[in-house]
């Protein structure tokens, strides 16, 4: 069945009645259902018999039949019967439908209605996201429709004024960028409350008085160029989603420091991208993705969609906070150009240029006490720093002979959260690094924080994923090499096992043939690999390999849904890894958790959003953290990451939940919560 639907720019009249809904792009009473526009013809199941449209809300009668939650509950208020057998009914005998048929029902592919702009298809579910931050036709519509609203309020046109349909199409995104307001009921965050599986449902907790503090997120979609000297060069971040996952879009999980884009300075964790060189990539496989990301150039365009954070709680803090800030000049005093100062520099996501995020026991800037933590560095040695990078700053301290004033705005009272050892958003310049004792401190810390996946937390593989354990016994010489190297190790930040990062043409391994790159490695010679570090690790192989014969135990993980074939290309440019969902396919017994506590006021959301669950169509899924938003407790605690893989609350564990189980138990912990959590290293690019 194909759904009649008018351009929504073309309808006058219809404007004067409501305005345009932005979560399916139409006209249409407030009251009433969402009108869409069908690709293909609809199976007559999934057709409401109030309304003879596809289903919305479907919810099922104890006689058998199924309504639009609207028609029904509309038609209910005259009736008290049901519309096909007119048997008696009454409302809350009524029920939402299965979960499969919700999921065939958003599923359904509809065209954009902005027909003109935009001739894009996409599923059903997919459509309110698109128009909030993709779509050029609703963008324009929106500028016209704020554009009337100003000329009526100042009575410089008629009331009447019409919405030219013949205006030339924008470009989707300015080079500029757009900023996009995704209201809250919005896809691009939906509300904590929505209990649709495999959406993104950020924790948030919604209370009548802190919505008017923070009625909507802010997203701006922007197009960056990233210029290489080397065109095969590494861009230097970490990647984690694809259409293959639960997450599905592209993120950004780390920013590597002294990368081409740490220097570049625009990325940052949590960005979505969206394009790469003018290719959509927000639909494709994370092989694809990483395919695409790693091709050789001189100028790379990336087009990102990047969370910005609630637009009216920061727009206050803005306001009130504007007086209280003063502008101080400091000025230190080097013996030589190598002395470091002792300070750590940060790149934020929710506001632009660097801060001070820490200043080092004994250094110079600590000694000399006029700089503070949060303090954001406006100039060094007169230049501007409004926009600049870390790695700018560095450049600029470390060529200075001996002064360098330093021209800082600081909000007083004001502190950022303890840093976290390679924390996700910390770019330390060089001058900074050299202080001994704390790196060693933070790493200890956090090696307690870690621990074997219980058996309590345990998961079958995901769909898609088979792994197979091998024993590879050979007979070699002596002297003779196994002729691989290793990756990985329990002291790795994300606590890896073993694996192999290549087999050597010149060793037995290479002449066996079983042993491949990308096998974890489980014992040598019956002695246990999976909790050793990496220098351990390679302690133990190397003892062994002088045995006239060596028996590997090793674990093949292997995804049925990608493969790697073009991601060998031009390899010497980049540091060989398993790719992020080679990770996602490791049986449970060798995955490392910890614990994240976060904390927050009565009136702030925990400030993430989650995708995954089980569905009664895919099974069971891991949780996956999918959005963290700026200025909130996740944000500022640092240690959760995008792609982190949520085992359980409080606690209680994850797997077996489906979404709408999960989102109670987060919006139910008022100040405090524990999350347990699974982080594996994106893909690198």
């Amino acid at each position: 069945m194909l759904a009649i639907m008018a351009d929504p720019v073309g309808e006058e009249h219809v404007s004067q009645v409501s305005e345009l809904c932005c979560e399916c792009g139409q006209f249409h009473l407030l009251l009433d259902n969402h009108l869409y526009n069908f690709q293909d013809e609809v199976d007559d199941e999934l057709i409401c018999h109030i309304c003879l449209q596809p289903l919305l809300q479907p919810m099922d009668t104890p006689c058998g039949h199924t309504y639009c939650f609207k028609c029904l509950e509309n038609f209910m208020q005259e009736y008290n019967f049901c519309p096909m057998d007119r048997k008696k009914l009454s409302f809350q005998q009524c029920h939402k439908s299965s979960l499969l048929v919700r999921n065939l029902l958003d599923k359904l592919i509809v065209f954009c209605p902005f027909k003109a702009e935009c001739q894009q298809t996409m599923q059903r579910c997919e459509l309110e996201a698109h128009l909030q931050n993709r779509c050029p036709g609703f963008k324009k519509y929106k500028s016209e429709l704020q554009q009337k609203k100003n000329s009526i309020s100042k009575g410089k046109e008629d009331l009447s004024t019409k919405v030219e349909t013949n205006t030339p199409k924008d470009p989707e995104v300015p080079s500029g960028g757009s900023s996009l307001v995704a209201e809250s009921s919005a896809a691009a965050v939906v509300s904590l409350g929505t209990a649709e599986p495999g959406l993104v449902n950020p924790a948030f907790e919604e209370t009548e008085e802190d919505l008017p503090q923070r009625t909507s997120l802010v997203a701006e979609t922007t197009t960056i160029e990233i210029h290489r000297e080397d065109p095969e060069e590494e861009l230097g971040m970490r990647i984690v989603g694809g259409k293959d996952t639960p997450l599905g879009n592209i993120v950004v999980q780390e920013v590597l420091r002294d990368s081409v884009v740490a220097a570049d300075g625009r990325i940052a964790p949590g960005d979505h991208i969206l394009e790469v060189n003018g290719v959509n990539i927000s639909s494709v496989t994370h092989c694809q993705a990483v395919s695409f990301l790693r091709h050789p150039g001189p100028v790379l365009h990336l087009m990102v969609l990047q969370e910005k954070g609630f637009s009216n709680k920061t727009v206050q803090q803005d306001s009130t906070s504007a007086a209280n800030r003063e502008v101080i000049h400091v000025t230190l005093i080097k013996r030589d150009r190598s002395e470091p100062l002792g300070i750590k520099l940060i790149r934020k996501t929710d506001e632009a240029g660097i801060f001070i995020l820490d200043l080092l026991e004994g250094g110079l800037a600590a000694k000399n006490g006029k700089l503070s933590r949060n303090d954001r560095v406006l100039s060094i040695n007169g230049q501007d720093l409004r926009q600049g990078t870390p790695e700018a700053a560095a450049q600029i301290i470390q060529t200075t002979e001996s002064r360098v004033n330093f021209v800082i705005l600081r909000q007083p009272g004001v502190q950022l959260s303890d840093p976290v050892e390679d924390g996700s958003t910390s770019n330390n310049s060089s001058s900074s690094s050299s202080n001994g004792g704390s790196p060693v401190h933070h790493r200890r810390r956090l090696e307690q924080n870690h621990y074997r996946r219980k058996s309590n937390y345990q998961k079958d593989l995901p769909q898609g994923y088979i792994s197979h354990e091998k024993t590879v016994a050979i007979k070699k010489e002596p002297k003779e090499s196994l002729g691989i190297t290793i990756g990985g190790g329990r002291d790795n930040k994300n606590k890896l096992p073993i694996y192999v990062t290549s087999v050597q043409p010149i060793g037995c391994l290479f002449r066996d043939g079983r042993i491949k790159r990308g096998d974890v490695l489980l014992s040598i010679n019956g002695i246990d690999l999976t909790h050793l570090n990496y220098y351990e690790a390679v302690s133990a192989l190397k003892s062994n390999a002088a045995s006239h014969s060596v028996v590997l135990k090793a674990l093949e993980v292997l995804s049925l849904n990608s493969s790697e074939p073009t991601l060998d290309i031009k390899e010497q440019g980049f540091s060989w890894s398993p790719l992020w969902i080679t990770w996602l396919g490791l049986p449970s017994y060798l995955h490392c958790c910890q614990d994240i506590v976060l904390s927050k006021g009565n009136l702030e959301s925990w400030g993430f959003s989650i995708v995954g669950g089980f569905e009664e169509s895919k099974g069971n899924q891991p949780f996956f953290i999918k959005t963290i938003v700026p200025g909130t407790p996740a944000f500022r605690d640092r240690k959760l990451k995008c792609g982190d893989e949520i085992v359980a609350v409080n606690g209680v564990p994850a797997i077996g939940m489906s979404n709408s189980e999960l989102i109670p138990m987060l919006k139910e912990q008022r100040n405090k919560v524990t999350l347990t959590v699974v982080s594996w290293p994106g893909s690198l690019v």
